[in-house]
């Protein structure tokens, strides 16, 4: 029986590593493609995830989606400034990121506790201001910080839901000494936020070049 020779050292399976090196280096390449058409993609828009108000809604669900979507849109337009960013005066008035957070976190605590509630002022537990003199709430300590501002300003929204809960549009209320609609503060506070967004809108521009709806 002829037995085959063994051929020289290091010629077997030759072409099968050749080709596994191959293979490795393909993969790698298509891993570095799909790596940089990533990177080619626009950031995905934080403002994308506000909660759009119902189209076929109630009237009370309409005027408080249309306020909730403002509120998203006061901290979509805060995110990602740094303290000193948020606490420059850009302005003749002195309005500044985190004073206007701080003023629009009282505001929801006057009109929701106060006027909407009926809750006596000093139960109203105001952060940023006594109730009576707002000016506290834009005179920053150096570098105030803007996170704090941030949460208190989701906590005061998230208490003004609560106040809201079970209310009727038309249903009167009497807090703050003018009898009122349940229907008037809704719209009053889609305004007030509305006005107050734009300001942020242009304050953010202004500071780091940021732009959008």
């Amino acid at each position: 029986m002829n037995v085959p020779e063994p051929g020289p050292a290091g010629s077997g399976g030759g072409e099968e590593v050749e080709g596994l090196d191959a293979l490795v280096d393909r993969l790698a390449a298509e891993q570095q493609d799909l790596i940089a058409a990533a990177e080619e993609q626009p950031a995905a828009d934080p403002g994308a995830q506000r909660p759009a108000p119902e189209l076929l809604a109630g009237e009370r669900e309409t005027l408080e989606g249309f306020l909730d979507f403002l509120r998203a849109t006061v901290l979509w337009k805060t995110d990602g400034l740094s303290d000193e960013q948020a606490s420059r005066r850009l302005v003749g008035s002195g309005t500044t990121v985190t004073g206007m957070l701080r003023h629009l976190a009282d505001i929801e605590r006057y009109w929701f506790r106060e006027v909407l509630s009926g809750a006596p002022i000093e139960d109203v537990r105001y952060r940023w201001s006594d109730g009576h003199d707002t000016s506290a709430e834009w005179d920053l300590p150096v570098a105030a910080a803007l996170a704090e501002a941030r949460d208190d300003y989701r906590s005061a929204t998230e208490q003004s839901r609560a106040q809201l809960g079970g209310r009727e549009p038309g249903e009167e209320v009497r807090g703050g000494g003018e009898a009122r609609t349940v229907r008037w503060i809704l719209t009053h506070m889609i305004e007030e936020t509305a006005r107050h967004a734009g300001h942020l809108d242009i304050l953010a521009e202004l500071l780091d070049g940021r732009t959008g709806e």
